[in-house]
């Protein structure tokens, strides 16, 4: 948690007028304090830098860096990859300071090397900041405006949520391939690469934003209520006339807005039947399974008020390993429900993530190779019923007719960037990003796991 890091004291004592600062969410590499971001490289100019997403060709430039452009790597981070990339590209210039037209350069060669999701920012010692998206906007990238008496801030951020509560406006969506200078005296926007396979990551709708954020033109909060109409259609579909919910109860925080919808649609009882301890994280993106299953306990505790006697129908976001699924559903029972049915507001998730969300190997997914069945015996529901694709996406598309298409590879295995085959799939369940071994990528480098820190 951020608050547990900073407190009113730190914040104030912070001087200048520049900053830029990330929180951890490790996908690829490893999870240790070594690979925590901003990376910092001293030459050129000084470049601070901050990257959420993952990429895909990670091995391929990791090999570059280190034959070709002589760079050192310190850690096995692949936005540590991107920032040395970027720093490269202005190592070419040659010059003792950069210029607007060499930063965009830079970005724009960029494009051409990296594969993958990215949402960057950076910070140029003496000059600015810039952020840039990938050309399919994979990963959420925001910019807002604040007045002030001296004149406008300008504030990047992952959600709009973020500028809102700090009274930013004119708050807007990078666009895909789009690169942002802000410097003290100015604002430059280009586009530098264009994508006919624009895709947002549907999960962000599903799962990661918050309710009030508002990604590429769409209300997160209007996404999820029709999440919820078109989930109602597929229980009423599952069940038919052996309709025999009692109660309609969601699984806190993601999934209240979409259960609360489809309870209405159902003309079922909707009722808050966990309560939640607020001061443990979010599970899903906790680093291993042990912890996840010990936290499902530690942060919900059923009300048997709620649950006893009672056919239930438990509302989540998703079903990604089965972790918190199987401990929810087994605290429903003990807390006395006759039924536990279980809705999912995503499709059931078959293939992993490769773009920045955790889900790294099929082996750990548990609808992977299994049917709606299976997977139920798996985490002990009477039923399950997912979300269908189609209804997933044209409940977010609604909202945007422009985006005619969203990142949907967890539940299709269409992967936007067109380098994800077979080959990839393996490498990652061989070690590269397993929960079981958070190991170094295998390829012909040295890697010194050096600390990258950076103090003034």
């Amino acid at each position: 948690m951020v608050r547990d890091v900073f407190n009113e004291t730190q914040l104030s004592g912070l001087i200048g007028s520049l900053g830029i600062g990330h929180v951890r969410y490790p996908t690829a590499g490893s999870s240790s304090i070594t690979e925590a971001q901003p990376f910092y490289v001293n030459s050129p100019y000084g470049i601070v830098f901050a990257h959420n997403g993952n990429l895909t060709n990670a091995d391929e430039l990791r090999v570059f860096l280190d034959k070709i452009a002589h760079r050192h790597i310190n850690t096995d981070s692949d936005s540590e990859l991107l920032l040395n990339v970027l720093a490269n590209n202005l190592q070419k210039t040659g010059k003792f300071r950069v210029n607007q037209e060499d930063i965009f350069t830079a970005i724009k060669d960029l494009y051409r090397q990296i594969r993958g999701a990215y949402a960057c920012v950076a910070m140029i010692a003496g000059y600015g900041i810039i952020g840039f998206r990938d050309p399919h906007g994979i990963r959420p990238l925001v910019i807002g405006r604040r007045k002030t008496v001296a004149g406008y801030d300008y504030m990047l951020a992952s959600e709009s949520v973020v500028l809102d509560s700090l009274g930013f406006t004119d708050v807007e969506d990078v666009k895909p391939g789009e690169a942002i200078i802000i410097t003290q005296h100015s604002l430059l926007r280009r586009v530098l690469a264009v994508s006919d396979r624009i895709a947002p990551c549907i999960f962000e709708y599903v799962y990661f934003a918050r309710q009030d954020s508002v990604m590429d033109g769409i209300s997160v909060y209007n996404a999820r209520l029709s999440m919820g109409e078109a989930l109602a259609d597929q229980v009423v579909k599952s069940l038919a006339d052996k309709m025999d919910i009692d109660v309609v109860i969601p699984v806190p925080d993601t999934s209240r807005v979409a259960a609360i919808q489809l309870s209405r649609n159902l003309n079922i009882p909707y009722r808050e039947g966990f309560n939640k301890n607020r001061y443990v994280g979010r599970t899903f993106i906790m680093p291993g399974q042990q912890t996840r299953r010990k936290n499902v306990r530690r942060k919900l505790n059923a009300m048997a008020l709620e649950f006893n006697g009672k056919n239930v129908l438990l509302v989540d976001d998703s079903i990604v390993r089965g972790t918190t699924s199987k401990e929810i559903i087994q605290m429903a029972r003990e807390a006395g429900a006759k039924k536990v049915y279980f809705a999912s507001c995503a499709p059931a998730i078959r293939y992993p993530n490769v773009y920045g969300i955790d889900m790294p190997t099929r082996t750990e997914l548990v609808a992977h190779g299994r049917d709606d069945q299976q997977v139920a015996e798996e985490i002990g529901a009477d039923k399950v019923i997912f979300q269908d694709l189609h209804d997933l996406v044209e409940s977010v598309r609604k909202f945007n007719p422009a985006i005619e298409k969203f990142d949907t590879s967890v539940f299709d295995k269409c992967y936007v960037t067109g380098d994800v085959d077979e080959e990839y799939m393996a490498s990652l369940e061989q070690g590269g990003r397993s929960n079981d071994s958070r190991g170094r990528l295998s390829i012909d480098s040295d890697c010194v796991g050096l600390y990258n820190s950076f103090t003034r």
